[in-house]
């Protein structure tokens, strides 16, 4: 029996809101995709007759309700819970209506009373959510859109405010089994690309599932599509990143992968998932660099990047995704400056990498230099190996081909000596 024989699933998509205002039409683009996806027996393999899905006028708050009333009464513990809200989320600051909401298709703004009475409260959700007994339970939001809701009549200021919180997401997170995954930070938009037919998350959560995540099993797992889905989104935007929160024991399955396809895609004829593993300072100028100029570059020609802080899984010890990452690798490119050099992080990324380079035999890393620092900081082991430098704008182009090169080749070993 497939895993997912037993997963139950709400999709919403609100755009066209009766008295706030409206958000584009990808938004039920969106929705409905999600909800082909999964009935879908080649790709989600959901019953259709486990999903729901509430579009525009079929969102009310009644409906919800119901529709969250609906998976816990269908589900036991064994379930899989699959629930994806798109459209627009609110932080209302006033008392006594203070708190953060869902707003269902017939919200009202009339006063800052009648919208917490016309809309999905945390509380609400939360409580609707602990009545799910499934211990797989996943919530997407596709939330923050650009435009705002408008405001109710006696709120003033800033009192009340589009988006929801990572706070937000943090307490509803907090449950055996439940991850919840939102489409960017809370003082970040969620974009929509010029002439796309789908928000930026969601075009890249429906390409996940469609097959572009990786599968050594035919199950396309929770922790997976994080991995995937968040890299791109801010690739394609560097103002908006996705957010996780989760409590769990397991990696849980969510979709079948192409019919249950395995291992398509995961390795290379060497065993590894990445051809690089970006090992680099937080901090800008080289967040920037690393995001806007070297992971593009990497893509463009085919390459795929694990790039540090964003492979690892959230409620795990960062170690233990750092670890994960680099040892699925084939090269770890450490960004040279005098940040790097000052990251203790980033120090022990490529101490591990190099550990692991000695224990095979290999030379796992590839040193770049982006910025001016003190070359006597420079780790013995580091200085010995060959450094690409794209300090000099003269010849930035043929480092980079030299870097593209090298990612394409095979894993050096110490047979080359």
């Amino acid at each position: 029996m497939s895993p997912l024989t037993n997963a139950h699933a709400l999709i919403v998509g609100i755009a066209n809101y009766r008295a706030v205002n409206r958000l584009p039409t990808t938004v039920l683009n969106d929705a409905r995709g999600v909800n082909e996806l999964l009935i879908d027996p080649q790709r989600g393999s959901y019953d259709a007759a486990n999903v729901q899905c509430l579009l525009d006028d079929d969102a009310t708050l009644t409906a919800l309700h119901g529709g969250l009333a609906r998976l816990a009464q269908r589900c036991d513990a064994d379930s899989t819970a699959f629930v994806y809200f798109s459209g627009h989320g609110a932080r209302l600051d006033s008392d006594p209506a203070a708190g953060e909401y869902l707003l269902p298709v017939d919200v009202s703004l009339a006063s800052a009373q009648t919208m917490a009475a016309t809309a999905l409260s945390d509380r609400e959700f939360t409580e609707a959510l602990q009545r799910i007994r499934a211990r797989k339970v996943l919530v997407i939001f596709d939330c923050c859109h650009a435009g705002g809701i408008g405001q109710a009549k006696d709120v003033q200021g800033p009192a009340l405010k589009a988006g929801l919180s990572e706070g937000y997401y943090q307490a509803l997170g907090s449950g055996r089994g439940r991850v919840i995954l939102a489409s960017s930070r809370d003082n970040e938009f969620s974009y929509v690309l010029q002439g796309a037919a789908n928000s930026l998350f969601t075009h890249h959560l429906l390409a996940g599932l469609q097959g572009g995540i990786a599968s050594d099993d035919g199950l396309i797992r929770v922790f997976d599509l994080f991995e995937y889905v968040q890299p791109r989104v801010t690739a394609d935007h560097p103002q908006q990143h996705p957010v996780f929160k989760a409590e769990l024991e397991e990696n849980f399955p969510v979709a079948l992968r192409l019919g249950g396809q395995t291992n398509a895609v995961a390795k290379d004829g060497d065993g590894f998932r990445y051809d690089a593993y970006v090992s680099y300072s937080d901090r800008d100028p080289d967040a920037t660099w690393v995001w806007q100029t070297l992971v593009p570059k990497l893509e463009q020609a085919g390459l795929r990047a694990a790039v540090s802080g964003d492979v690892e899984v959230p409620g795990v010890a960062r170690v233990v995704g750092i670890e994960r990452g680099i040892r699925q690798a084939k090269r770890t490119v450490l960004i040279l400056s005098e940040a790097y050099l000052n990251d203790q992080m980033a120090t022990f990324e490529n101490t591990l990498a190099q550990t692991m380079g000695l224990q095979e035999g290999t030379y796992r890393l590839l040193p770049i230099k982006i910025g001016q620092f003190d070359e006597t900081k420079l780790p013995t082991r580091l200085s010995m190996l060959t450094t690409l430098d794209l300090t000099n704008p003269s010849r930035a182009t043929r480092e980079f081909d030299r870097l593209i090169r090298a990612l394409q080749g095979s894993l050096p070993t110490s047979s080359l000596l």
